[in-house]
């Protein structure tokens, strides 16, 4: 570099030498200049590090004697850390209690909201609030001494009642006044209601009479054609009996089913038992309670003629 800058110089002329050497002069005072200027930036920054430094061993000074500290005080602070915890769960509880209770107020006070709402649509008002006005005629006014009135004619028509039991009681006559109250039918007409029914009951007891002679005539007839009593032994139930039954208690029972009775179920007997050739032959297979009666009635008085 200083040979480039020699032969730089050698071939300058003595009249731009000097020029030249002030101007490489000027360059290198500011390049000195800039020297410092940054040697003192970096001493500035490095007495701020060291300052930095010595804060921060400080710091960790400080942080040390503290940690000696609470390493001393572990024991008591983990005793203290399991009681805080037992009250935290004291506390949760107690929260969750008065959660409970608010919500609780709220449904209460939701309901008396909704009453006060009802009265209010029913036309329930705060007096102290709230004037009344009445009007001169007060429909409520009138309708109160209607009340009245009614109860006052209710009151007489109960004392004039009252007198025609008393009267009807005692067997006597009832008084002329009492009965056009009591829109009563006269004595003769009394007299001659009392005739119209005795006539109605005795008609009704004869036709009664009459109805039972024909109902014995109808049971015998059925009995001397079809060869079987019938009788009623509960509702539903008939009991069937052949003329030519060898015992009394030789019988057949037949329940009506479907509706009106169309539909007759024969129930199972003693004497039924003894039929079971009939019962799959008439019944089971041919459906017909007609030809299973003819048959047993056949059958019965075989019986009873060979015997």
């Amino acid at each position: 570099m200083r040979a480039i800058l020699g032969s730089y110089d050698s071939e300058l002329t003595p009249a731009e030498y000097s020029p030249q050497l002030t101007r490489r002069m000027r360059e290198a005072e500011d390049m000195v200049q800039k020297v410092h200027a940054h040697s003192s930036e970096m001493e500035a920054q490095l007495s701020q590090a060291l300052e930095e430094l010595g804060g921060q061993k400080q710091r960790a000074d400080m942080l040390e004697m503290e940690l000696k500290m609470l390493k001393s005080q572990a024991g008591p602070a983990e005793q203290s850390f399991l009681f805080s915890r037992e009250e935290v769960s004291s506390l949760r509880l107690k929260v969750e209690e008065l959660e409970g209770e608010r919500s609780r107020l709220e449904e209460e006070k939701k309901v008396l909201e909704t009453q006060l709402e009802r009265l209010t649509l029913q036309g329930d008002y705060d007096q102290s609030r709230a004037k009344v006005l009445h009007l001169s005629l007060n429909p409520a006014s009138a309708a109160r001494q209607r009340l009245h009135e009614d109860r006052q004619r209710l009151r007489e028509e109960c004392a004039r009642l009252r007198e025609l039991v008393h009267a009807l009681e005692a067997g006597g006559a009832v008084p002329p006044d009492l009965e056009a109250t009591a829109g009563l039918p006269s004595s003769r007409e009394v007299a001659e209601l009392k005739k119209q029914v005795e006539s109605a009951e005795l008609k009704n007891q004869r036709l009664k009479e009459v109805f039972q002679t024909k109902i014995q005539e109808f049971r015998k007839v059925c009995y001397t054609l079809t060869g079987y009593q019938v009788d009623i032994t509960t509702e539903n139930q008939y009991r069937l009996t052949s003329m030519y039954a060898e015992h009394k208690t030789d019988c057949l029972i037949f329940k009506a089913a479907g509706p009106s009775g169309t539909k007759m179920q024969l129930l199972e007997t003693e004497f039924s038992r003894t039929a079971q050739e009939l019962i799959e032959l008439y019944l089971l297979r041919q459906d017909s309670i007609p030809a299973f009666l003819s048959a047993l009635t056949l059958d019965l008085f075989s019986r009873q003629t060979v015997a």
